[in-house]
């Protein structure tokens, strides 16, 4: 027996995580601050509230990810085609056009993700109310489903065509926009859940379909003896303490605390509540001298050092004396395939290939052969994530080898002995709080002060009655 998908649930997970992104984006395009601008739209003579074009949800994907317009395109297209976004001018077509013809939000209901159950008696009560709305046009395919449909479930045909009866005269009494609405949201669902005979089928066998329909598994021994040998694998794997953990915390904790500006504060004093740059001016990406806090943070991780725009500078530096200064480059070059422009991936890749991986390359680095093969064979094909290999092999090597002796040498103790310490400048934050000198007390703090009064006087009258006593005798 042979089936289409691995029995890990695997691609179940990948797909759910790729609607997950997606969704991110349509919320973050819903939000009212930071989001699209909603406005009326106008479809023939009828007005659609709430709905933007084609042209803006392209330019607002190239302003929010600062991308390119056909990246821009593409993601959008995608957004259309999985029905998160529907077209209310051609209903049947879930395409992205980069024109002003109208679109709308699809309601959260009916996002995929949600693995709403697309019933037959479902589709039927849609394809029956089509029917009798359109008086029989329906497409040639809906036309033999709407047949297979009836002589499947012809003994609740009658349910089926009172509902679509009763739905068609609820609508009657909305507004004429929010019928067309409703309509075009109803059918991008139906096109997604029963595409067309032909047409790109997002859900290819469900939400566990493979991303690689070719990919087949034999249910074989051999296959069980794997799955078995993977279980056993999994038990057998070592699981850190929680003590070890809460160790790891504690110790990370009081390694940053200084660096804190909650807990420690900043210096020379905090911008947030004061009107001092100060702080921002001396912790800019380049400056001519940094910080001691700073220069402390390059000893904590290699990463740390990599973060820092000036730090990766002062290392560059320091590889350059020591003849390695291809390895940083490297890095950098990958990390500019991996986070960059997709348009540009083959023309960076061809790049990097013949500046570091070609033989006889200016500037080659030291890869094994194992990694070089690897990588080499990926380069055939390039992707974002091509490079990952190579750029990790390089990376571990600056770490443990490039990396510690930088933070022994003169370049790293004199940028730290030469690096400043602001200074503490306090300023009255809140003057308004400062009690007036000539400002008159409150009742509360006039009747206590009379009161004192009142028994001072008391007391002294007391103790001159017992001199006077005293002087008679």
């Amino acid at each position: 027996m042979t089936i289409n998908t691995l029995a890990k649930g695997v691609w179940h997970r990948e797909q759910m995580a790729s609607f997950r992104k997606m969704e991110k984006v349509i919320v973050a395009m819903q939000d009212p601050d930071m989001g699209m601008k909603m406005r009326n739209q106008r479809l023939l003579i009828t007005v659609i509230p709430h709905a933007m074009t084609g042209h803006d949800i392209i330019g607002w994907l190239i302003q929010k990810y600062n991308i390119c317009e056909e990246e821009a395109l593409h993601i959008g297209g995608m957004l259309v085609r999985y029905g998160y976004i529907y077209p209310l001018k051609e209903p049947r077509s879930l395409v992205l056009r980069p024109d002003e013809s109208p679109y709308r939000f699809q309601t959260p209901y009916f996002w995929t993700s949600t693995r709403w159950p697309a019933s037959e008696l479902d589709y039927a009560i849609y394809l029956a109310k089509k029917n009798i709305r359109k008086q029989g046009e329906l497409m040639e395919y809906e036309k033999e489903r709407y047949s297979v449909l009836h002589k499947r479930i012809n003994h609740t045909w009658d349910f089926v065509v009172m509902q679509a009866r009763e739905q068609l005269r609820a609508s009657k009494q909305r507004r004429k926009a929010d019928r067309i609405v409703l309509e075009c949201q109803e059918q991008a669902y139906w096109l997604i859940n029963r595409s067309p005979p032909g047409a790109f089928d997002v859900l290819d066998m469900g939400l566990e379909r493979t991303n690689n329909p070719s990919l087949r598994v034999t249910l074989n021994s051999d296959f069980y003896k794997r799955e078995i040998e993977t279980c056993r694998r999994a038990l057998g794997r070592n699981r850190v303490k929680s003590s070890i953990c809460l160790e790891g915390f504690f110790k990370y904790s009081e390694q940053y605390q200084s660096h804190d500006p909650i807990m420690q504060g900043c210096l020379p004093s905090n911008p947030w509540i004061s009107d001092d740059t100060a702080h921002w001016t001396m912790n800019a990406e380049m400056v001519p001298t940094p910080t001691r806090l700073r220069v402390e943070r390059w000893s904590f991780s290699f990463i740390e050092l990599l973060n820092d725009n000036m730090g990766r500078r002062e290392f560059m530096t320091y590889l350059e004396k020591e003849f390695s200064a291809e390895n940083l480059c490297f890095w950098q070059a990958c990390e500019e395939v991996r986070h960059g422009e997709s348009s540009k991936i083959i023309e960076k890749v061809g790049e990097i290939y013949k500046n570091f991986l070609a033989p006889g390359a200016a500037r080659w680095v030291n890869i094994d052969s194992k990694t070089m093969d690897k990588t080499l064979e990926g380069i055939q094909h390039p992707h974002r994530f091509v490079m990952d290999d190579a750029q990790m092999h390089i990376y571990f090597l600056m770490k443990k080898d490039s990396y510690p002796r930088y933070l022994k040498s003169d370049l790293y103790k004199n940028m730290l002995a030469k690096a400043i310490v602001p200074q503490e400048t306090k300023k009255s934050v809140f003057p308004f709080m400062r009690r007036q000198r000539h400002a008159s007390p409150s009742p509360a703090q006039a009747a206590a002060q009379a009161m004192e009064e009142d028994n001072g006087a008391k007391g002294a009258g007391q103790a001159g009655s017992n001199s006077a006593a005293g002087s008679h005798a």
